[in-house]
């Protein structure tokens, strides 16, 4: 049976009317993160499996890994926050506090399902060298006016404190972790096969569920309330607790409200982790951005633009003797700063040349034949409407110029 030509399972194209709505929202989402004073950060995609095995507890069993061709172990980017420590490890010359933004993708072989893929875009932002509950504070804050300026409006950032669970081990701390996922009922069921018995696990979930904001997140809602975040943009939520084992202090976990494919992003301080490859401790607090459940909450909340594509004007080309007058008018164009294309086969008919222009949604066709060249015009074609109009250079470059 012959291959089937497609993508491994959970890896995906991202054809131009999606790849352009996600440039969108990433620039939305850059733009917000410099104002605060976050710089970009690019680290390989491969780093050597030493690097990255033994910070990530259970989920440790989704990294990639392989043996390259002189025999090394290396593994393939699972998040960006160890790649972090290491740079900042292998560059002590760094000002702290470092703050730095991460877009880049990262793989991790799990079962894809909706809004989890093996290879996806994540958006780290991070602040290294802070021990001040203010840089939490600053992370929190960042998040939530970043997921602002997308245009969300009904969305809630869940916070917790790892003290919360003190003298829970950390298995259990997972179990407790998917809560909000399985629900309580089962939850207890997982609790029970790790040996608690049916009252301990009942009793265990209780006393988490009442528990009450520790000191610091006390704390950091004094810094949130002071920096006039909105108080219901933010919640204590005593049974977050993140899987991943490297967090030391808060938590926190973005939701949006009406979409179910679970949290949008999430972080905390992470104050040991660092430490690991330079030997002293490094404070450390972040946040990421699930960037594909992102752009799928976005549009079921129909935040995106409707898909225009790059080119405003296709100039056709009437005759092949009348080529040179559509070439010269095609670079004055893209000089003047408007997106234009030249048909690419002087030979094709024109209604071909116009065809091709429809099909790819550009707006405008411009057209340079015989008359036009006596008259020193173009004409104007408006594709969806089937309107032309005869005009001159200047006349032509005003109507193509974008609205905004």
């Amino acid at each position: 049976m012959a291959n089937k030509v497609q993508t491994p399972k959970g890896f995906r194209d991202f054809l131009p009317q999606d790849a352009k709505l996600r440039a969108f929202v990433l620039e939305k989402i850059k733009s917000s993160l410099e104002k605060f004073g976050f710089e970009p950060l690019e680290t390989p995609a491969l780093e050597f499996a030493e690097t990255l095995k033994g910070k990530y507890g259970e989920d440790e069993k989704l990294i990639f890994e392989f043996t390259d061709r002189g025999g090394r172990e290396v593994a393939l980017r699972f998040d960006q926050t160890v790649p972090l420590a290491r740079v900042i490890t292998t560059n002590p010359q760094l000002p702290q506090p470092f703050k730095r933004y991460q877009v880049q993708p990262v793989w991790r072989a799990e079962n894809p399902q909706k809004g989890r893929f093996r290879e996806f875009l994540q958006v780290d932002f991070d602040t290294v060298g802070a021990s001040s509950l203010l840089a939490d504070a600053e992370i929190v804050k960042t998040a939530i006016a970043t997921t602002k300026d997308i245009g969300f409006e009904n969305f809630v950032m869940k916070i917790n404190d790892r003290g919360t669970f003190r003298g829970i081990p950390l298995e259990v701390i997972r179990i407790i972790d998917k809560l909000q996922k399985i629900g309580e009922v089962r939850v207890a069921e997982q609790l029970k096969r790790a040996g608690y018995e049916v009252r301990e696990a009942k009793a265990l979930l209780k006393r988490i569920k009442d528990s009450k904001p520790t000191r610091n997140i006390e704390k950091l809602f004094e810094y949130l309330e002071d920096y006039r975040i909105d108080k219901d943009k933010y919640a204590f939520d005593p049974a977050l607790a993140r899987g991943l084992d490297y967090y030391t202090g808060l938590i926190f976990e973005l939701e949006i409200e009406g979409y179910d494919g679970g949290s949008v992003g999430g972080g905390g301080r992470y104050d040991d982790l660092i430490g690991r490859f330079t030997g002293e401790k490094t404070p450390a607090v972040g946040f990421s951005f699930g960037f594909d459940r992102l752009i799928e909450a976005a549009v079921e909340a129909g935040l995106l633009p409707k898909y225009e594509p790059t080119t405003r004007v296709l100039v056709t080309v009437f005759k092949e003797n009348l080529l040179k007058e559509s070439l010269s008018l095609v670079s004055r164009l893209i000089n003047r700063g408007i997106a234009a294309e030249i048909s690419l086969d002087p030979a094709e008919k024109l209604d071909k040349q116009l065809k091709y222009a429809d099909n790819k949604g550009i707006p405008y066709a411009a057209i340079v034949g015989p008359e036009e060249v006596k008259t020193d015009t173009i004409t104007l074609k408006t594709l969806s409407t089937g309107n032309q109009s005869n005009l001159k250079e200047k006349e032509l470059i005003k109507e193509l110029q974008p609205s905004s």
